[in-house]
């Protein structure tokens, strides 16, 4: 069943500054963590005069709300995955049509942009409309101007009341952080206003950038009086949005906003609107920075008084050595369903399809699909990661990387990362253990629960030359790179003779350890190399099994004073960050706040030569794309041409 509806949303400002919304017709949705389907009303029947009769009707309207969540745990979806260097995939787009990519490759375009959330285009695989934010925020506006009336929904409890409105503003507050993010000043959509008003007055028009911020501040703080800080009803309510969640998010809205693409950037100088209003800030703010670390602090206090910490794995039936456990402390860190650390899981988001597209093939028999290889990572993002020491590879002064591209057989002492006696790339051995948690690689270990021995002893192996289970023998499914994307599949994934079974996780949209590096990067710009940037930093290197920074470098590196400097520190928080963060969708908008992308996205994609059969030809490292990211037009979106052909009040981003 379907519903249509007409209505008109105000936008914050002045009262020309309005937007007629046209007729929209909502599908069936569901949010798996209540399992509920979205289905409003019965066919031909005014949506509003049924939605808010009751409590029952008004749930299905609320869950609609959320049912426009980004769904960043399929790779088609989430914008971070594809559209930066991260990851790659094989030319062919077999059964994996990616706009992210193919923005990528240059192919983002103002007539008909890739990964669209204004309108909701060209993602997931398709052409068709999904989930234009726009849409999902006028549902918000009909849900709180109704629910927000007394008269209405007599049997809804005040407290519910209450919650259900604060989970509402969250995500119309999202969802404007979102556009934000996306496209820089955006239209603030606020309150509905009558049918009959003139359309002058429902012309959009966007707004500065710090008055977005403002105005999408100010909604997360309403919503988080009114969010529990917990769920307690954990059998139908996982998912559902707390107040910790509306703190994490206003602290990357802060941190965000601090951020040199949007503070001060010389570049924007000149962006205006129509009537000739600045739509950047034209000066720098430090107080912007110290605003992000109080934010971030505050949702770091919060989360952690409601129970979040930093994953461990319990252990298991399974004899396995410390070096497993400390890897599967590092891959469940994501995978595993609901655990401490996810401050905001989102259910509307699957990882299936996810980790389908990362799997090597390590088992014989089987269809093709079970396993596809597709997400492949760079070679210069294996190259990121640590050494053993806990410093960059080429910073390390007792472990030689110079010659990192030679080969180099694997001995007994390294089995639990290489296979014995297997002969692979130099770059493989003495890396820290997110190295081998977030990869796979030519005779990597990829330990799992179905393991043949039941133990990380003669465990499964990734064999990725030419011919071999995981080499590129199938036309689209298989791994570009030679690197594999082990971070995201869930180490409960089982082979069996009736093909293979993924167990499925809510897409982990914020993590803790997300808040402690925000919280240090901002923490640093506001004070520089202060006790709290180490602590949080340290706090997230202890549980990867390194030292603390400055015992780190102090040890191993060849530049020992860098963490003293801000400037030295900020390095190496990014790189925590990039390694932390990796294949979460991350790297992508972090790059680009940090003004980073128009350097990093234009050095070419490498990999290995993965149509060699034979080792040495193998590890020859090949070009496999070269990318070119245009500054500063690429750092925002593009709006549809048309949408600012049809109102003459938007004006387009600079270079598009």
């Amino acid at each position: 069943m379907k519903f249509k509806n007409i209505t008109i949303i105000k936008i914050k400002g002045n009262i020309k500054n309005r937007i007629l919304i046209l007729c929209f017709t909502a599908t069936l949705l569901s949010l798996s963590a209540c399992k509920k389907y979205l289905d409003i009303i019965p066919d031909n029947v005014a949506t509003i005069d049924n939605a808010f009769t009751m409590r029952t009707e008004a749930e299905k309207y609320l869950f609609t709300c959320y049912s426009f969540l980004p769904k960043d745990g399929d790779p088609l979806y989430n914008v971070g995955f594809l559209s930066g260097d991260e990851l790659w995939i094989p030319t062919q787009e077999w059964e994996f049509v990616s706009y992210a990519w193919r923005g990528a490759r240059g192919g983002q375009n103002a007539a008909n942009p890739y990964m669209n959330a204004w309108q909701g285009n060209f993602q997931g695989g398709g052409p068709g409309d999904l989930y234009g934010l726009w849409k999902g925020i006028r549902n918000c506006n009909i849900f709180l101007d109704n629910v927000k009336d007394e008269t209405k929904v007599r049997d809804l409890r005040a407290d519910e009341r209450a919650r259900w409105i604060a989970e509402v503003t969250f995500l119309k507050a999202y969802y404007h952080f979102y556009l934000l993010r996306m496209y820089g000043p955006i239209p603030l959509v606020d309150k509905n206003i009558d049918i009959s008003a003139p359309e002058a007055d429902v012309r959009i028009k966007r707004m500065p950038f710090d008055e977005c911020v403002t105005f999408i501040s100010s909604l997360l703080d309403e919503a988080a009086v009114n969010l529990p800080p917990i769920i307690t009803d954990r059998t139908t309510e996982l998912g559902r949005i707390t107040k910790p969640v509306a703190l994490a998010v206003k602290a990357k809205l802060l941190l965000m906003a601090a951020s040199p693409l949007f503070n001060g950037n010389p570049d924007y100088t000149s962006f205006k609107d129509n009537d000739g209003v600045s739509l950047f800030p034209a000066t720098f703010s430090a107080d912007k920075w110290k605003n992000a670390a109080d934010a971030a602090k505050i949702a770091i206090d919060a989360a952690e008084l409601a129970g979040a910490k930093l994953y461990q794995f319990p252990g298991s039936t399974f004899k396995l050595s410390d070096t497993t456990n400390l890897q599967l402390t590092l891959r469940c860190a994501i995978t595993e369903r609901w655990n401490v650390e996810h401050i905001w899981a989102n259910p509307n988001s699957r990882t299936d399809f996810l980790q389908r597209t990362a799997m090597p093939k390590l088992a014989a028999g089987g269809a093709s699909g079970d396993a596809r290889m597709q997400l492949a990572a760079p070679l210069k993002i294996a190259e990121m990661f640590y050494s053993s020491n806990g410093v960059p590879i080429n910073e390390d002064k007792l472990i030689n990387f110079s010659n990192k591209y030679t080969l180099r057989t694997a001995l007994k002492s390294e089995r639990f990362f290489v296979k014995e006696g297997y002969e692979t790339s130099r770059l493989n051995f003495d890396r820290e253990a997110r190295f081998y948690a977030d990869l796979g690689f030519d005779g990597g270990v990829w330990y799992k629960y179905d393991s043949p021995s039941n133990s990380d002893e003669n465990t499964w192996v990734v064999e990725g030359k030419y011919t071999q289970l995981a080499g590129a023998t199938h036309v689209g499914f298989y791994n570009e790179t030679g690197y594999y994307l082990k971070k995201v599949v869930d180490w409960n994934m089982t082979n069996s003779t009736n093909g293979v079974s993924y167990r499925d996780y809510p897409w982990p949209q914020i993590r803790l350890a997300d808040l402690y590096l925000m919280y240090a990067e901002a923490l640093n710009e506001s004070q520089g190399p202060v006790n709290n940037v180490f602590e949080y930093v340290d706090r997230i290197r202890k549980r990867a099994g390194l030292k603390g920074v400055v015992e780190a470098w102090n040890s191993f590196s060849n530049n020992p004073t860098k963490p003293t400097t801000k400037d030295g520190l900020r390095e190496i928080i990014h790189q925590e960050r990039g390694i932390e963060m990796a294949f979460e969708g991350s790297r992508y908008w972090d790059l680009k706040r940090w003004k980073k992308a128009a350097e990093v996205f234009n050095q070419p994609i490498t990999g290995w030569s993965v149509f060699q059969a034979n080792t040495a030809d193998y590890y020859r490292p090949r070009t496999i794309y070269t990318q070119n990211f245009v500054a500063p037009r690429d750092y925002l979106a593009p709006i549809r041409n048309y949408d600012i052909t049809v109102n003459p009040k938007l004006v387009q981003n600079p270079g598009w």
